[in-house]
């Protein structure tokens, strides 16, 4: 053999065997299963890393974002036990809005004295979601102290009905509330959990405080229906969706928040129910 023949031979390229081949490929799916582990501890620890804090027993702070908080408050009722109810205490330079009350006066006498103990600030105004005591059970107390009350029309008109305390300024269609450069859009987009509910977008921070209108993630069914406009329900959660296109939190009525993933579970909640 000469010398042309062996480099010929030592030139040419070795072959990569079929077992080698795919052993390469599991170890690449290997890795990209890892990666997907390591991205949902990441999520998992950031959503521990949110503060709680615990005002009583039956009351409880959850932040949200730097000046956002969900307040969830615990009731015992007849026929759904022991039911926690959301709402949001939205903080800016130096004031606070409540959106939504605890169920009682006494839960949201508690609620915002810890919230101006704690965060020096001055709770001025209160926006309620609908009707019902999850929603408007503390106005009484929230009005004793000379903050102002923000509803739907809709909900000021069953509020004198049902001979319950009245918001004190009411709103048609829409309204944009001003915290010191914070902007909070209250809107009424169609009848859903009752006639009446309203939603409230935070676009500065993509959250869309949805109350009972919207269902968490793990809601089975609808919940308290006897008040439902279930003919308009899932079209209202439509339009909310098509409404706020780039929603990051959704914050529903009972639960946990969540993303805008609620919205499409709460469709398809309602469309199994009819």
């Amino acid at each position: 053999m000469n010398d042309h023949q062996q480099i010929k031979r030592f030139d040419k390229p070795k072959r990569i065997s079929t077992q080698r081949i795919k052993l390469i490929f599991n170890m690449i799916k290997s890795i990209k299963i890892v990666l997907v582990f390591v991205v949902m501890a990441l999520q998992t620890f950031a959503v521990q890393a949110q503060k709680t804090f615990a005002v009583s027993d039956d009351i409880a702070l959850i932040q949200l974002e730097d000046s956002i908080f969900q307040h969830v408050s615990w009731f015992q009722a007849q026929s759904f036990g022991r039911v926690p109810a959301n709402g949001l205490i939205v903080i800016k330079g130096g004031e606070a809005i409540m959106i939504d009350t605890p169920w009682t006066n006494e839960m949201t006498q508690q609620l915002v004295e810890f919230t101006e103990k704690h965060f020096k600030v001055k709770l001025t105004a209160f926006v309620a979601g609908h009707s019902h005591d999850d929603c408007i059970g503390g106005l009484e107390y929230l009005q004793s102290i000379g903050v102002e009350s923000i509803a739907n029309v809709l909900t000021v008109e069953k509020c004198r009905q049902e001979k319950l305390p009245l918001p004190s300024k009411a709103f048609t269609d829409s309204l944009v509330i001003d915290l010191n450069g914070l902007q909070l859009e209250c809107r009424f987009h169609g009848g859903g959990h009752t006639s009446d509910n309203i939603t409230v977008w935070i676009p500065e921070k993509k959250l869309l405080f949805g109350g009972c209108l919207i269902k968490s993630a793990d809601a089975e069914n609808l919940g308290y229906t006897a008040e439902a406009v279930m003919q308009e329900w899932d079209t209202t959660v439509r339009k909310v969706k098509a409404r706020y296109k780039n929603i990051k939190t959704v914050v529903p009525g009972h639960g946990d928040a969540g993303g805008v993933e609620l919205l499409d579970h709460t469709v398809e909640l309602v469309e199994k129910f009819r």
